[in-house]
């Protein structure tokens, strides 16, 4: 009986944590040997299949390269918008070029769609903070820029230097220009985010908080600084009734705004403040009182997203009902959205994601489609090595559909 007994056992851990263990290891070994396929480099260790077909106008062929699948390569995905904005990349490039943050404001001041408002200050935000980053990280000297992590800028006056002082100026020069005060606290957010174990943290996000502020009382109907403090609150811990009369002034200025959901949604989940059941009821909440054309069928999807299990114990997990369910109203909401929504392509990211986990590898394709050259979205952005991970299942979906 204590051999059955122990036999048993052994069966169980095989199967509990041995296989899921190699089924991961299996994965990432695939995943890194698509993504060297597209890269048009030899794949090395088990590898997905045949190279990328002729879905992109491509002959197919292991070192086939990026110019004849008509694929981005890798080195060229562009990190801060999830999707294409000519208007945008054109004035992103104007900004870094001369260091002058005037093409930035124009831009935001002609924009009044509200979601493509939130999406322009995310990405000018974000731009403004990799450029910082980037800045820093080659050891260049800031002069007056402080410390890593308090989220202010150089005012130099010297030739244009790469370190966002574009940004510090447009506060300076224009402090009532609500587009500046808007990017400058998601900015600070975003540099507070970066490194939430800092002892300024709680500094950055107090400053973030004090210019969201500023930025609302220079345009009290806009719900763009409302949404940017739904972040905030997630941060410095707001108690449930003051979220949830931040999140009622967001609704009085727009009901349906896709973004801020998405903003909304962590702070209920289990990691924050919340539980799996709280981000769940408030995503269907969302979901069911949507009107016709709305992305808010979506939001299920990326509560499932924030309780996905540090470990996969099955390995069908991603085909079940649930996630299935979570995927079939995703894929509706982009299939019935208007054309050109700013925020359909961080829906369509995340469904690479679970349609390629799912081995639905043809539906993962049409996503490719549609957003490939971007990555500024999850769930890319919450790894390492964002581009490298968006061409890995971005290869697996094409190779094996």
């Amino acid at each position: 009986m204590e051999v059955l007994l122990f036999l048993v056992a052994i069966t169980a851990i095989f199967g509990v944590v041995v296989m899921p263990a190699l089924r991961r290891r299996k994965e990432r070994q695939e995943l890194e040997a698509a993504a060297r396929r597209t890269a048009g480099g030899p794949a090395q260790g088990p590898g997905p299949g045949p190279g990328p077909g002729p879905a992109f106008g491509g002959r197919g062929g292991d070192d086939e390269p990026y110019h004849d699948t008509g694929l981005v390569p890798v080195d060229q995905l562009d990190l801060r918008l999830p999707g294409p904005d000519p208007e945008l990349v054109t004035t992103l490039e104007e900004v870094r070029r001369t260091q002058n943050w005037r093409p930035a404001g124009h831009l935001l001041a002609m924009t009044d769609d509200n979601e493509l408002r939130w999406q322009r200050v995310q990405s000018l935000a974000g731009a403004a903070a990799m450029e910082l980053a980037h800045w820093r990280a080659s050891g260049q000297p800031t002069e007056d820029a402080p410390a890593p992590g308090d989220g202010r800028l150089s005012l130099s006056k010297e030739a244009p230097r790469h370190d966002a002082g574009w940004l510090r100026r447009w506060r300076q020069e224009e402090p009532a220009d609500v587009g500046g005060a808007q990017v400058y606290a998601q900015f600070l957010v975003w540099q507070a985010m970066s490194d939430t174990g800092s002892a300024d943290h709680r500094i950055v996000l107090e400053e973030a908080r004090t210019v969201a502020g500023e930025a609302a009382r220079l345009a009290p109907d806009d719900p763009i600084p409302y949404i940017t403090e739904l972040f905030i609150a997630r941060g410095l811990s707001y108690r449930r009734p003051d979220f949830e009369a931040l999140w009622a002034k967001v609704t009085q200025r727009d009901r349906q705004h896709m973004g801020a959901h998405l903003a909304a949604l962590p702070y209920f989940a289990e990691k924050w403040h919340g539980s799996r059941q709280d981000a769940e009821g408030f995503a269907r909440s969302a979901a069911g009182a949507a009107p016709a054309g709305s992305l808010l069928p979506a939001l299920p999807l990326f509560a499932v997203y924030e309780h996905l299990p540090e470990v996969q114990l099955s390995s069908g997990m991603y085909q079940g009902a649930v996630i299935g369910d979570a995927i079939e109203a995703a894929q509706y909401a982009v299939n019935n959205v208007r054309p050109g929504h700013p925020v359909e392509a961080h829906v369509r990211h995340l469904l690479l994601c679970f349609l390629v986990r799912a081995e639905r590898y043809a539906e993962a394709a049409e996503q490719v489609r549609a957003v490939d050259g971007y990555v500024g979205a999850i769930p890319w952005v919450d790894g390492q090595h964002p581009a490298q991970e968006y061409a890995a299942y971005r290869a697996l979906a094409i190779t094996r559909q």
